[in-house]
């Protein structure tokens, strides 16, 4: 397996798969143009196995965390460590870029996903409430 940082939207759409829909060029865009955004994807035999976006956030009393945006494994390649590898690499960037720490959000009955995500290293956190707005797209 080999994980490359994507800058190229073409690369994105040869791994559109991974997605939960099609990426859209424009949004596809302006995440590849923001340095603070990143998208690894895994390929194993040079093929899209799994992806994972990451987006750096800085707040002015805490300095810069990451946000670990998405996680995607095709199936043929779930359960063979694609995710926590993914995982992984987007916590060692965050390292490079000296972000203080790393965090995602998951379903709590998403078993897969909170065992990937600690078997990365990642802890859960107690007594926690996640709040959303949602917005009409015009």
């Amino acid at each position: 397996m080999e994980i490359r940082r994507i800058t190229r939207v073409e690369a994105v759409q040869d791994a559109g798969h991974l997605f939960d829909v099609s990426p859209l060029p424009e949004a596809t865009e302006r995440f590849l143009a923001d340095e603070r955004h990143h998208l690894l994807i895994a390929y194993v035999d040079d093929a899209p196995a799994g992806m994972v976006t990451g987006v750096e956030m800085t707040h002015p009393d805490k300095g810069t965390e990451m946000f670990l945006y998405e996680l995607g494994v095709d199936e043929p390649f779930r359960g063979r460590g694609v995710g926590r590898a993914l995982a992984s690499a987007l916590a060692d960037l965050a390292r490079e870029r000296n972000c203080y720490g790393m965090w995602v959000i998951t379903d709590e009955d998403n078993v897969a996903a909170r065992a990937t995500y600690c078997r990365a290293g990642g802890i859960p956190e107690e007594r926690q409430v996640v709040l959303v707005w949602t917005f009409d797209q015009a």
